[in-house]
């Protein structure tokens, strides 16, 4: 995920500077880096790159049944010429 910088001296400092106390403004400062850290946010190239893992996965798994099927199918014919 895409990190976000955030400079939080600067932005209590403009807090301030917009007639905010000192304790307000560190008090909007926290709840806002409580805010950044749970919303963790997905950019267009997290989702690509998502989307590329996915189908690769996709691609394998079918490789793997196709190789179950075709072993299924090769111990089955290898049966019935015993019976």
């Amino acid at each position: 995920m895409a990190s976000i910088t955030f400079d939080t001296h600067q932005f209590v400092k403009d807090l301030q500077a917009r007639g905010f106390s000192a304790d307000q403004a560190e008090g909007i400062n926290d709840a806002l880096k409580n805010v950044l850290v749970v919303a963790e946010v997905a950019t267009k190239q997290d989702i690509r790159t998502m989307e590329q893992a996915l189908k690769e996965l996709e691609y394998r798994l079918t490789i793997k049944l196709g190789t179950v099927v075709a072993g299924a199918i090769a111990i089955v014919a290898a049966l019935v010429k015993m019976l």
